[in-house]
């Protein structure tokens, strides 16, 4: 990748250095934003690191970066400095004093080729997982559910990326507060079609949700159910392919339907409407059901989950009730919704989500997630645990201590 800095002499040293031998190429190294700015058009840099300053970081200079496509990544040393690039409209940034990795980790950077002699190399050929979250119609809350496993995973410090790929009724990018003029995912699904697309064409198609507790990119989704053709199967599963490349979690908001479109059309090679969805199921490493806990909710669950498992093998199914309140199914709710799903699906230890109005409603009029709108809030930390105990690798030190235990005598 083509960096450009302008920053302090002695932080302008030390991170040029680290990006060399991350494998980046450093094409200028500017004192202030004046200066970067008249050279932008000559460097042609992919990223532009600047100081949070206003010596270092201008609206003229965000100006020429934008309409050069020049992505801008400010390091701020004090919370004068994060205002200042606030109040200039850059919600994304970092500790100034942060390591390369850090900030390649902070902004999701894809390291080209390590060049130091006797070191491993980063490497771009990552192999990420892909999370589809999936439920059947009548809103359970797959939407609510995709945003926020997206915000944990970010928050455990992982490089994550979520798409809509509802070809029914999108809605990821309202409900974050972000334009979907121009659909992310769909832009990226024509690129792919074209063999044309690259990791550079998906920071450029993405947004990012900039946010305290972590930022991930947001690939929006269709605005209009009319494009559902953009979205084909071969196109989706490509886009998929390459994102894996791209971050370390990709979150994969999906539509309710799970119909075979060849049953209901004499035409084979016609367009799908459920290909989105599908695809998306079939490459995902991991798939969250989502369930509404009422008696409608759960009697529709476990008739499309009859249907889930045939497109997708049963291990990979992480069942999430959500909505979990006595007031719609009684008392005891968790201990209900546990029973039928053991009794009418032989469904065990699903995941239980229980119900916040005031939260849910605190994320939609804010555009935020639940870590940042209500970080105390109990559906908040019930994701946040389905997250790490369901969807995350277990830590080193977790497995130490289970292999430790195995040892002892009986273990």
């Amino acid at each position: 990748m083509r960096i450009a800095f302008a920053l302090p002499l002695e932080s302008e040293d030390r991170l040029s250095v680290e990006a060399v031998r991350y494998g980046h190429e450093v094409v200028s190294r500017c004192s202030t934003a004046h200066e970067l700015a008249s050279r932008v058009d000559d460097v042609r840099p992919d990223v532009a690191i600047v100081a949070a300053t206003e010596r270092h970081l201008t609206a003229s200079l965000i100006a020429v970066c934008d309409e050069a496509g020049v992505r801008i990544l400010p390091l701020v040393g004090s919370e004068v400095e994060r205002r200042h690039a606030s109040a200039l409209g850059l919600m994304e940034s970092t500790d100034s004093a942060a390591t390369w990795s850090e900030i390649e980790r902070e902004f999701s950077i894809i390291p080209v080729r390590a060049v130091k002699a006797g070191e491993a190399a980063p490497t771009q050929q990552r192999s990420g997982t892909v999370i589809a979250v999936w439920g059947p119609a009548g809103a359970p809350g797959r939407t609510t559910i995709a945003i926020n496993i997206a915000a944990e995973l970010a928050a455990a410090g992982k490089s994550v990326a979520l798409a809509d790929l509802d070809t029914y009724s999108g809605s990821i990018a309202p409900a974050l507060g972000m334009l979907d003029e121009a659909p992310g995912f769909a832009a990226a699904c024509r690129l792919a079609g074209a063999d044309s697309l690259s990791i550079s064409e998906l920071e450029r198609l993405g947004q990012r949700y900039g946010a305290g507790r972590g930022s991930f990119w947001v690939l929006t989704g269709i605005g209009r159910p009319s494009r559902w053709p953009e979205l084909s199967a071969a196109r989706v599963a490509s886009s998929l392919q390459l994102c894996r490349s791209w971050v370390e979690f990709t979150v994969v908001d999906t539509g309710f339907s799970l119909e075979v479109d060849e049953e209901i059309s004499s035409d084979l090679f016609a367009p799908r409407r459920n290909a989105a969805g599908l695809t998306a199921l079939r490459e995902a490493d991991r798939v969250v059901a989502v369930g509404s806990a009422d008696p409608v909710g759960l009697s529709r669950f476990l008739r499309a989950h009859v249907d889930l498992v045939e497109t997708v093998a049963e291990g990979r199914v992480v069942v999430a009730m959500n909505k979990i309140r006595a007031s719609a199914i009684g008392l005891n709710p968790v201990g209900q919704v546990a029973q039928t799903l053991s009794r009418f699906g032989g469904i065990e230890s699903a995941a239980m989500i229980p119900f916040d109005g005031m939260a849910l409603d605190t994320t939609v009029l804010s555009g935020r997630t639940l870590a940042d709108a209500a970080p105390r809030s109990p559906v908040r930390i019930a994701i946040r645990d389905l997250v790490q105990s369901r969807l995350l690798p277990p830590s080193p030190r977790k497995q130490r201590s289970l292999r430790a235990v195995r040892a002892l005598p009986g273990g």
